[in-house]
């Protein structure tokens, strides 16, 4: 009797732990396609248009259910489809509209639209001709920039705006050199470009990673190395290793979505800031607008976030109809990691307005 007893708490414990083993990669394979499926059984489609200048916007939208309009501007790096996980849930209460930026996904790669004035023209001409109605607008990061300056400038198309932690004043010269998303990011590829070691900025920038520092070089490396292997193999898909838990992979397939680097080479030079004077573009805008901010973190004095506390106090400040909301989270991508509490901020600031 004991013996059984023994061989059924030991067979118990073994199934409990293949249960856990499967279920942990399970979630490691499918944490990027099941938002996507999700979001096209909610009945989201991908459509392209093209403007009267020629050039090409890729968008997806969802089901015309003649609720107000939602239009969503991503941030740099990224595709309209980094907010899958938020879509089914918006369109609920919108009929969503999610465009790819300039020099991102499907839309077109010129760098002659590389500036928050040209891309903000062409989203307005989209609004008008596409959507063809006023918008709650909603911008994350760069994105937020872009929809910060449509909302200041075409105030005819606005009726609200969602700001989601966007790098206001933290991106002006001065302060921008010591922040993650300089160093890491816009003259790690300046300095990239000035070497002939490596051929591939991928790898260059996994070798020269902020995160090395964190998961020390043994680790990191073979991650590294493996990422580096996926690329080569799957040169246009996202980076995903299927031995990691998506927090981790998060790393590598947001490096690896399409993205002209030729758009990130406008912040560096500060050409995408054309004409745009930060604290008078927040001023000018009228319309009820939420500015939603990440945690604040730093390593030593540089910046790892996309703004300070005090910077964001300063844009809720200068807007004439401002409020600040912070989520509780470490992530610059609140509406992929805080899902839930994106779309209630969404769906709260909807109620709001009308």
């Amino acid at each position: 009797m004991k013996k059984k007893k023994r061989r059924f708490f030991i067979g118990a414990v073994f199934a409990i732990l293949l249960f856990v083993i499967g279920s942990y990669f399970y979630t490691n394979v499918t944490y990027m396609d099941k938002p996507l499926k999700a979001m096209r059984k909610a009945g989201f489609t991908e459509k392209q248009v093209t403007l009267k200048d020629g050039t090409v916007l890729n968008y997806g939208e969802g089901p015309d259910n003649g609720k107000p309009p939602l239009l969503l501007i991503h941030g740099q790096g990224m595709t309209w489809e980094d907010y899958a996980k938020s879509l089914p849930a918006l369109s609920e209460r919108y009929h969503v509209f999610a465009v790819d930026c300039h020099g991102h996904g499907e839309s077109d790669w010129n760098p002659e639209k590389y500036s928050v004035k040209a891309m903000a023209a062409d989203f307005a001409e989209f609004i008008k001709t596409v959507i063809g109605d006023k918008v709650i607008l909603s911008g994350h990061s760069s994105g937020g920039m872009v929809a910060a300056w449509i909302a200041a400038h075409y105030p005819e198309l606005v009726l609200g705006l969602v700001i989601e932690d966007s790098p206001f004043f933290a991106t002006e010269p001065g302060r921008r050199e010591k922040t993650f998303a300089w160093v890491y990011g816009f003259q790690q590829y300046e300095d990239f470009k000035k070497q002939d070691e490596i051929d591939d900025y991928f790898e260059y920038s996994l070798k020269h990673s902020y995160w090395k520092k964190v998961f020390g070089d043994f680790l990191w490396n073979r991650f590294a190395k493996d990422a580096v292997a996926y690329h080569k193999k799957h040169p246009n898909e996202p980076v995903h290793l299927f031995y990691l838990p998506p927090n981790i992979n998060r790393i590598f397939e947001s490096a690896t979505y399409p993205y002209d680097r030729r758009f990130g080479e406008t912040f560096y030079d500060n050409s995408w800031f054309e004409d745009y004077d930060q604290a008078e573009v927040l001023a000018k805008i009228e319309c009820p607008t939420v500015f939603v901010k990440a945690q604040t973190n730093y390593d030593g004095d540089l910046l790892l976030a996309a703004l300070t506390d005090e910077d964001a106090q300063r844009v809720v400040e200068l807007l004439q109809n401002g409020k600040l909301v912070k989520v509780d989270t470490p992530g610059h991508d609140i509406h992929y990691d805080k899902p839930v509490e994106f779309t209630n901020i969404m769906i709260d600031f909807l109620d709001e307005v009308l």
